[in-house]
């Protein structure tokens, strides 16, 4: 099993920044990627970021590229959401997941809530 918890969300204002840290325990030698999923209220689960285990292989939404940025720190077991320029419409729980394979995220944290308000 793989514990994923995340940290950094809160009420910022549209323009500013936010970073989210997920940090990982148990097996995580068996994660192969990792990703950030938001839910804003009365809509569907989305895929915002995802970073494959080595770092060398990310994917963004089109909604966020060129504000977002995902990192991680294998050494701490750790990802990163970086988050610019924050626009209300990116309002949402962010969740953190992780997958043992590529073909899907089967961990999941327990998500923090982001609000930009206008």
């Amino acid at each position: 099993q793989v514990q994923l918890v995340e940290s950094g969300g809160g009420l910022v204002q549209a323009g500013d920044s936010l970073r989210l840290s997920c940090a990982a325990s148990g097996r995580t030698f068996s994660i192969a990627h990792m990703g950030w999923f938001r839910q804003a209220p009365g809509k569907e689960r989305e895929s915002v970021a995802t970073i494959s285990w080595s770092g060398l292989s990310t994917y963004y939404a089109d909604s966020v590229k060129g504000r977002f940025f995902i990192s991680r720190d294998n050494a701490k077991n750790t990802m990163y959401l970086q988050m610019n320029s924050l626009k209300p419409e990116d309002t949402a729980v962010y969740y953190c997941a992780a997958g043992d394979t590529r073909a899907r995220f089967n961990y999941w944290g327990q998500g923090t809530q982001v609000t930009v308000s206008s």
